[in-house]
């Protein structure tokens, strides 16, 4: 059973998500976003290069699992 935070959570923490907002909000990015923000983007992409994901499939089908 697993008592601490995921590998994936561990490594997240230390991105600056603060510089990360700032230039989201410098160039309007979350300009009529409805559901998936740029976050929930950016973090999926970076889910998908650390597990070695070839597709927008694989990529789908690994983080619903």
């Amino acid at each position: 059973m697993n008592l601490g935070k995921l590998v994936f959570a561990q490594i997240t923490q230390y991105l600056p998500l603060t510089t990360y907002r700032r230039c989201v909000a410098r160039y309007g990015e979350e300009y009529k976003v409805k559901t998936f923000s740029c976050l929930d983007q950016y973090l999926c992409m970076a889910f998908a290069q650390l597990t070695f994901r070839e597709s927008l499939r694989d990529i789908e089908a690994c983080l619903r699992a």
